[in-house]
């Protein structure tokens, strides 16, 4: 009777290395987002990683004055459209969360004429400042679907 019993205890212990084995395999979508949220959280910086990112991406074209990724604020230096050079724009961009959410950025966006020699306030379209916090909400969703993959 040595021998059933033998081989009953090996089949057992093979099914429970199994077992312990795939447990760590599962998890689904739910897991691998939890893990994706916390490792947007956990960087050096002080907000959203995938939020900062887009935005020095989105604003890559423009020279920058001030990128405090603790703090989570970008501000740009006054930039000129070579076509359109009686015209001047400055962006500033303020993470507020650790979260991708819509409601963790906040765009604001000052705009200069050049009128008789002199650069004079103008205003921005309401327009133009939604595009710009919907292209770095895209682009954040963007690289967060590609580091999830």
């Amino acid at each position: 009777m040595a021998l059933p019993n033998t081989r009953f205890l090996a089949t057992a212990a093979a099914l429970s290395l199994a077992a312990l084995g795939l447990s760590a395999c599962g998890g689904g979508n739910d897991e691998r987002l939890r893990t994706d949220m916390a490792a947007a959280r956990t960087t050096s910086i002080g907000v959203n990683s995938y939020l900062w990112r887009a935005s020095l991406e989105t604003l890559s074209f423009m020279p920058l004055t001030q990128a405090d990724s603790n703090g989570g604020v970008l501000i740009t230096d006054w930039y000129v459209n070579p076509d359109s050079p009686n015209e001047r724009v400055k962006v500033s961009v303020s993470i507020l969360d650790q979260d991708l959410r819509a409601d963790a950025l906040s765009v604001a966006a000052s705009r200069q004429v050049l009128q008789n020699g002199q650069w004079v306030e103008a205003p921005v379209a309401a327009a133009t400042v939604q595009r710009l916090e919907d292209i770095i909400l895209t682009k954040a969703r963007e690289l967060r679907r590609s580091t999830v993959i």
